[in-house]
């Protein structure tokens, strides 16, 4: 692990949709660190921000939405995951800041979803003012299916990552401690042989006179 690394760099995935103006990154917050992504929302607009942590010490981190108007909005303390939506009440910058502050050695890796206001419809569906047809309908409900189908493919693979390094971190104390009691068991049969050596070995004549 390389705690040096930019808070910046991202591991997983980028991925930035700009129809419906979300944002979705995996990004490295290290120790006693703090960071801030910011967005411009119009009033009156929704939003949603949602987090995890996906791995590093505890899984937790602290959270603070920030109106324009400074403003905390929201705040968690020491959270794995939380999701936050409302509706923006002044037109201007928000922020969604995450602290890292309270940890004096372990860095974590986050992932961020930040959804601003509604997905645009489909090209050429309603567009006009009747009602839908079949086809129309069927596009626009395959396509809010393929979006949750997308959104659990992205829980999935975070949940599959944090089970990974759970995995790898278990692996690496088993290993460490098979090490350790295979050290002990080589000092402690060869101090055994070295005692028995003594116990059982004869004295030269020679020696025997001058003891």
């Amino acid at each position: 692990m390389n705690s040096h690394r930019s808070v910046k760099s991202l591991f997983f995935f980028f991925l930035c949709i700009s129809v419906s103006l979300a944002v979705e990154l995996t990004f490295e917050l290290p120790d006693n660190a703090r960071e801030c992504f910011y967005e411009e929302i119009e009033a009156g607009t929704d939003f949603t921000v949602e987090f995890q942590v996906v791995t590093g010490g505890h899984y937790d981190i602290d959270f603070e939405l920030i109106a324009p108007n400074k403003e905390v909005l929201y705040r968690e303390v020491k959270k794995q995951y939380d999701s936050f939506s409302k509706k923006a009440d002044i037109r201007g910058v928000y922020a969604a800041c995450f602290s890292n502050e309270f940890s004096t050695f372990s860095h974590k890796l986050v992932y961020v979803d930040w959804q601003v206001g509604a997905e645009d419809p489909l090209p050429g569906v309603g567009e006009h003012l009747t009602a839908m047809t079949q086809m129309e309908s069927s596009s626009h409900s395959l396509h809010e299916n393929l979006n949750k189908v997308v959104d659990y493919q992205t829980h999935h693979r975070l949940r599959e990552s944090q089970g990974r390094k759970r995995a790898e971190d278990l692996n690496e104390r088993v290993f460490l401690w098979a090490v350790g009691e295979t050290f002990a068991i080589i000092v402690i049969g060869i101090g055994q042989v070295v005692i028995l050596k003594n116990f059982f070995s004869e004295k030269k004549p020679s020696q025997m006179m001058f003891s």
